[in-house]
């Protein structure tokens, strides 16, 4: 305790396991999407700290793997290094601020926000005209 944690900052679990009273083992439906944050200390300060941002995948599907995540899915985001970690999370905490949850948002979005922290600039925020431009899109496409 206070030395690993890990995790999920959102995403809609169909299934959850509780294995005892500080491990459970939570399952997603394919396409869905979640966030799965890591954190581990020494008594120096943290050592590891990392989020991922990843939609599951159907059976059969190439998926990326990532510890924790059996198989694995699609990475959409994935940071580390804590000032990287705490932007991603802003980033969450604007989404949840809009009355949209993250889970929702556009699988782009993820991977903008993935690439602008990467390059070290600033990402764009996230609006309701890209969520309901993605809402309907995905209409279309299903």
């Amino acid at each position: 305790e206070k030395r690993i944690e890990h995790w999920l900052r959102f995403g809609h679990r169909v299934d959850e396991q509780i294995l005892d009273g500080r491990r459970r083992i939570s399952s997603f439906a394919p396409g869905s999407i979640f966030a799965f944050v890591r954190w581990a200390s020494n008594d120096l300060g943290a050592t590891v700290s990392r989020v991922d941002i990843v939609r599951a995948v159907e059976a059969g599907s190439p998926f990326q793997t990532l510890p924790f995540v059996r198989p694995g899915g699609e990475i959409l985001l994935r940071v580390d290094s804590w000032p990287r970690v705490e932007r991603v999370l802003r980033a969450i905490d604007v989404i949840d601020a809009l009355g949209i949850d993250p889970a929702d948002a556009a699988p782009e979005y993820w991977r903008h926000l993935h690439h602008r922290i990467s390059a070290g600039h600033e990402p764009r925020s996230y609006t309701r005209e890209q969520q309901s431009a993605w809402l309907k899109r995905r209409q279309v496409t299903s």
